[in-house]
C-alpha cells in the first residue's frame, strides 16, 4: 500500500479569499490535491451533479450520517445542513490523494477536535489587515450595514483562532499566498 494522503484545511474569516486560493493551488498538478466533496440537504442547483458539486441527501439521511459519526464536521446554514463525510475523504486519502477541505473556521475546529490522532494540515488564511478585509467585505456584495456589521464581528472572533492552525498565510497578493501554501504542502508531502 503506497503513503495516506494528507488532509488539508484552508480555512479564514469570511473575505479573505479562501475559494480563489483553492481554486488557484488546485491547478499545482505535483501536489495530488483532491477537493472534498461535501455532503447537502439543499436541492441542486442548475447544472450542479451528484458526486461532483455535492453529494444530495434527504435530512433524515444527513441525520443518519451524523449519528453514525461519519461527518468530519457539519453545520446548518438558511435551512440546509452541509457537512463532510468522513468514509469519502479516508478512502481517497487511502488512495494516496492530499483531501484539500476549504471550511470556515467552525467547521475546521470540528475537524481538528475529531482528527487529534491523526492530525490534519491546517493552514489559515489571514488578511494583510483588519482595514483590508473589511474593505474586501464591504466591497463584494451589496449586503445591508447589519449583515456586513456581523461578518466582521465574526471575522474579529475567527482571527483570534489562527494560533489554532499549523500554519498561517497572509493574502497579500493570491500569487505569493498560493506560492507559500504550495510551498507548505510540499514540505508536509516530505516529511
Amino acid at each position: 500500500m503506497g503513503k495516506k494522503g494528507l488532509l488539508i484545511i484552508l480555512s479564514g474569516p469570511s473575505g479573505v479569499g479562501k475559494g480563489t486560493i483553492r481554486q488557484e493551488i488546485m491547478k499545482e498538478p505535483d501536489l495530488g490535491l483532491c477537493y472534498s466533496v461535501s455532503l447537502t440537504t439543499r436541492a441542486p442547483r442548475e447544472g450542479e451533479k451528484d458526486g461532483i458539486d455535492y453529494f444530495f441527501v434527504s435530512e433524515e439521511e444527513f441525520e443518519r450520517q451524523v449519528g453514525a459519526g461519519n461527518l468530519l464536521e457539519y453545520t446548518r446554514f438558511v435551512k440546509h445542513s452541509y457537512g463532510t463525510p468522513r468514509d469519502y475523504v479516508e478512502r481517497l486519502r487511502s488512495e494516496g490523494k492530499n483531501v484539500l477541505l476549504e471550511i470556515e473556521v467552525n467547521g475546521a475546529m470540528q475537524v481538528m477536535r475529531k482528527m487529534k490522532d491523526d492530525p490534519p494540515l491546517s493552514i489559515f488564511i489571514l488578511p494583510p489587515s483588519y482595514k483590508e478585509l473589511e474593505r474586501r467585505i464591504r466591497g463584494r456584495s451589496t449586503e445591508c450595514e447589519a449583515v456586513i456589521q456581523e461578518r466582521l464581528k465574526q471575522a474579529k472572533a475567527e482571527l483570534r483562532l489562527a494560533e489554532n492552525y499549523s500554519y498561517r498565510v497572509i493574502n497579500d497578493n493570491v500569487g505569493g499566498c498560493v506560492s507559500r501554501i504550495a510551498q507548505i504542502i510540499r514540505q508536509e508531502m516530505g516529511s
